[in-house]
């Protein structure tokens, strides 16, 4: 896997252009069953980074057995903030994308320690892989597979997505020839009111000058790494290339372009209309985007209904052999014994930053009511009497999020098309009795979630709250990098506050973290704040005080709880280390270690 620099802060006081924090799901293949890891044989490596491999496998079980797949394996303890983010939105991008030219993913899924992504195994290789071997193409061999990566591109750009990252490692061949784009670590889905996004990212060489300038990017900066690209193929070398990256910035921004002369007029003057520094003027940026570049006549003798069908042949096709052939991957790769090590456990951080990976699996009625096997819940007996089930009353919409044992959802309430959460518990891995409790007796609290309704099945409890619109106060932790101190105080007080109500109560949390605070609407309000998810609280009920059950996510654990002498004071621990993580301060393990 090739690692592009990283992403690079503008300015502190500008918020790069919103991020958007996706909650990801486990992915199974259209018609497939949920898989995971075993389900999979390693026959060989295909690539490798820092953070994680890619693996040719073959699945061994299901109704796809025996069918080829790359497996992208991510290790989460060494995935950094940015590149979980990366990663959850390659994650997205690639459920969302259909096109003949992009890699698709067939399965998502996570272990303890990495994340899964199970995409389309590609046996040409990269471009560059063959781009090296024969320095150039011709003409005809670059007209053709621009014109497929312009589809490509121009599905992506009409999904919103920049794909920021063009260069020929990220064009895969299949077995005819036809191109794939794949990937989509450092795309953006998400930007500002102007559409532009503002991220220092990318391969350097392929960067367009709007982008080495930060002065915001829109799609038209794909078009411009287009046309690098296309230089590349054309000539064997790249267009602005100094001799370090600060050189090549500055050729980016000023150099003028030493246009070969062996190329046509149609090539050279596609590539000056795609060289155009000011964005604007861009060929492919104006109001009919792709269908410029579609016009040109360096692609006049191009059918773009047959090549959108795959009916044009390729230049060139992957020699053929046995299907686990790996003749145009790296040897210095594929000669080693793949093996898939179980990976260090990540950070709490990290597991909440991905979760929802995996996905507990809500049965139908007719299952749910042959598997009661647990008692319904008494409460829900005094509230619904004999009325207990809660498609009855609610429409279930999509998951919000999803944890280890339950699955919120968005539902609607059918007598009064009103919207609300649901969070659905699997009674079988978490008796949701005192979190009830505590949400029946505290949930009128200003700025603690208010419980709406309560419903049991059996099999599964269905805990209806009011629906937070405005998100996790993580997500905005992520989206503005850092809070100003004056912001971070107000959040800090409203959440004391509430603390300090539910200690005169004598309950504590025990799971206090970003992502069960969460704000009721977008204003970003403090006041608005909610603190969520009462799974991990208990009320005190023993004379002494103390708990005795330990249950936390560790990043965010007090150390008298570590070590069983733990109690009411330990929330205010949390709210030390919350304003921690505001402030960007990555230290907790060193004040475990050292409590």
């Amino acid at each position: 896997m090739d690692e592009p620099m990283g992403e690079e802060e503008i300015n502190p006081q500008t918020e790069e252009g919103s991020i958007k924090e996706i909650a990801i799901t486990h992915h199974v293949k259209e018609g497939h069953e949920k898989a995971d890891p075993s389900q999979f044989e390693l026959l060989k490596v295909l690539g490798q980074g820092s953070f994680g491999k890619v693996f040719l496998v073959k699945k061994i079980s299901g109704s796809d057995a025996r069918q080829l797949y790359a497996m992208k394996v991510l290790k989460k303890a060494t995935l950094k903030v940015r590149d979980r983010v990366r990663t959850k939105m390659e994650r997205d991008i690639l459920v969302e994308v259909n096109h003949p030219f992009i890699v698709k993913l067939h399965y998502a899924f996570q272990t303890e320690g990495k994340l899964y992504l199970i995409l389309d195994f590609l046996r040409g290789g990269d471009l560059f892989t063959r781009l090296s071997k024969e320095v150039m193409f011709t003409e005809e061999d670059v007209k053709f597979y621009l014109a497929e990566l312009a589809l490509a591109l121009d599905h992506l750009h009409s999904l919103g997505i920049i794909y920021r990252d063009l260069k020929p490692e990220n064009i895969l061949l299949d077995e005819e020839g036809h191109i794939k784009l794949t990937d989509f670590g450092l795309s953006k889905e998400s930007i500002d009111h102007e559409k532009k996004a503002y991220s220092f990212c990318g391969t350097v060489e392929y960067m367009a000058p709007e982008v080495v300038n930060r002065r915001g990017h829109t799609q038209s900066a794909d078009w411009w790494s287009f046309g690098v690209l296309m230089f590349e193929m054309l000539t064997g070398t790249l267009p602005f290339q100094g001799k370090d990256r600060k050189e090549t910035m500055t050729m980016i921004l000023k150099a003028k372009l030493g246009m070969p002369q062996f190329l046509s007029p149609e090539a050279q003057s596609l590539l000056r209309m795609l060289f155009k520094r000011n964005p604007a003027n861009r060929l492919g940026a104006g109001p009919d985007g792709v269908e410029e570049i579609k016009r040109h006549s360096f692609f006049s003798t191009i059918d773009w209904n047959k090549l959108y069908r795959r009916e044009i042949h390729p230049p060139f096709k992957p020699a053929t052999g046995r299907p686990e052939d790996t003749f145009y991957f790296d040897p210095e790769f594929t000669a080693k014994t793949p093996k898939d090590s179980p990976g260090i456990p990540p950070s709490a951080n990290a597991h909440q930053l991905f979760r929802g990976f995996s996905f507990v699996a809500i049965t139908s009625d007719d299952e749910s009511q042959a598997m009661q096997t647990v008692g319904v819940h008494s409460i829900v007996q005094q509230l619904h009497r004999n009325s207990i089930q809660f498609t009855d009353g609610y429409e279930v919409k999509e998951d919000i999020g999803v944890g280890s044992y339950s699955v919120c959802k968005r539902c609607i309430h059918k007598a009064t098309n009103m919207e609300f959460a649901v969070k659905i518990i699997d009674k079988s891995k978490r008796d949701p009795t005192e979190e009830i409790e505590i949400l029946l007796r505290y949930g009128q609290h200003p700025n603690i979630i208010t419980l709406k309704d309560v419903y049991d099945d059996g099999k599964y409890v269905y805990v209806v709250t009011e629906l937070m619109k405005g998100g996790e106060l993580l997500d905005k932790i992520l989206r503005q990098k850092f809070f100003s101190e004056r912001e971070a105080s107000a959040v800090l007080f409203t959440i004391t506050k509430t603390v300090e109500y539910l200690h005169a109560q004598g309950v504590v949390h025990r799971d206090l973290k970003p992502s069960n605070i969460l704000y009721v609407d977008e204003s970003g309000n403090p006041e608005s704040i909610r603190i969520c998810d009462f799974g991990f609280a208990k009320q005190l009920r023993a004379e002494n005080g103390l708990l005795m059950t330990p249950c936390y996510t560790a990043n965010f654990v007090a150390p008298e709880v570590i070590v069983k002498e733990f109690a009411c004071n330990i929330l205010v621990y949390l709210k030390t280390d919350l304003l921690c993580l505001i402030s960007n301060i990555k230290t907790f393990f060193y004040l475990i270690q050292n409590s």
